[in-house]
């Protein structure tokens, strides 16, 4: 049974979406840069919703068309051809539809952007930051197996392997924040450590934040807010290491936000990544309230952004790694550890489609 009402929400919003189409056209749109962004991120947001309605109405009308062929027409060869086509669109219009219901449910509106990564080693002292070295290795090869570009900003490592902490930036064209913000939160691991001579299973954590990057018009920073301060990078780097102030210290004086940058030997290009840290950190703070507010709505707080939460386990002894938030388990950690960490995220993608649906129907 078709949904009419939803193919006229669809069809209401065509308008909107041929506006859309001529403003991003127009020469005055195309001189100011920060309107031409918000234009063509709306323009982009309703693309899919437009291209899915109009496959459902030709669903629809092909389904109707079939129909009439199997009342009206008398050459048996041709009914069996209609019912054939019956057969095949009818079990995809609930699934069409289910899509459309999504669609139309406003999305985070940063599941689009690229993505900063901040993995710390938390409780556990050097097996802790040896486990955010082993993160750090999956989230690296999960990338890689996507496309996506990563780029250190940061890192302190281990007294023993591993990192204390490392900044990322990871970008791509497929909505990377979408993907990576459902590993925000603490991750806990329960390993016999490399440290440990008798053989005792220890637990350790690393917490992981991930901030959708914020773009050159998201955040307006005035000059006069910011602390400069260059030092000697003492991180990986080869020649030149130690040897000049390449290093970059930002200190954003009315938030108290610190970042640095020392991953480059050029000042300009340790700044220039600085400074869009500084921008993604502030305006996480802003984002941070909106993915509240969903916090208070949802039950399963499946992307909901609270960092103190306890998300995921990995239990080597057993193979074993654990989503708790979902209850999903995954009995090849060897794999799951190499990077192959995409069905879980599905696995979560449709939690947190079902609460939408759900909270969009209340």
């Amino acid at each position: 049974m078709a949904d009419n009402t939803l193919l006229e929400k669809v069809l209401s919003l065509q308008d909107k979406f041929h506006s859309l189409q001529e403003q991003l056209a127009s020469p005055e749109v195309i001189s100011d840069m920060k309107r031409f962004v918000q234009l063509n991120k709306d323009y982009k947001e309703l693309e899919p919703i437009i291209k899915a309605g109009h496959d459902y109405k030709k669903m629809l009308e092909d389904l109707a068309s079939a129909k009439d062929i199997l009342v009206n027409e008398k050459d048996s060869e041709l009914r069996e051809m209609a019912r054939d086509e019956i057969a095949e669109i009818e079990p995809k219009i609930p699934e069409m539809e289910q899509t459309i219901k999504l669609l139309l449910i406003p999305a985070d509106p940063d599941d689009s952007k690229n993505a900063m990564v901040e993995i710390r080693g938390g409780t556990g002292g050097d097996e802790a930051a040896i486990f955010a070295g082993d993160l750090f290795r999956m989230y690296s090869k999960f990338a890689e197996s996507r496309g996506w570009k990563l780029e250190v900003t940061d890192q302190a490592p281990g007294t023993a392997g591993g990192f204390k902490q490392i900044v990322f930036k990871l970008s791509g064209n497929d909505g990377v924040y979408g993907v990576m913000k459902y590993e925000s939160g603490v991750h806990r691991v329960q390993r016999v450590p490399q440290t440990e001579t008798q053989g005792r299973i220890q637990t350790s954590a690393a917490s992981v934040a991930v901030f959708p990057e914020a773009g050159e018009f998201d955040i307006e920073l005035d000059p006069n807010d910011i602390r400069k301060d260059l030092f000697c990078s003492s991180g990986p780097g080869g020649q030149g290491v130690n040897t000049t102030y390449s290093a970059v210290r930002l200190t954003h004086i009315p938030s108290g936000i610190v970042v640095q940058c020392q991953e480059e030997r050029s000042q300009l290009k340790n700044l220039d990544r600085a400074m869009e840290e500084l921008r993604t950190r502030l305006y996480n703070m802003e984002h941070q309230k909106y993915l509240d507010g969903i916090a208070a709505k949802r039950k399963t707080m499946v992307s909901t952004g609270d960092r103190s939460a306890k998300i995921r386990t990995y239990n080597y002894p057993q193979g074993r790694v654990t989503d708790h938030r979902i209850n999903w388990s995954m009995y090849n950690l060897p794999v799951f550890m190499d990077g192959a960490i995409q069905e879980c995220i599905d696995q979560l993608t449709i939690a947190e489609n079902a609460e939408r649906l759900k909270e969009a129907g209340e």
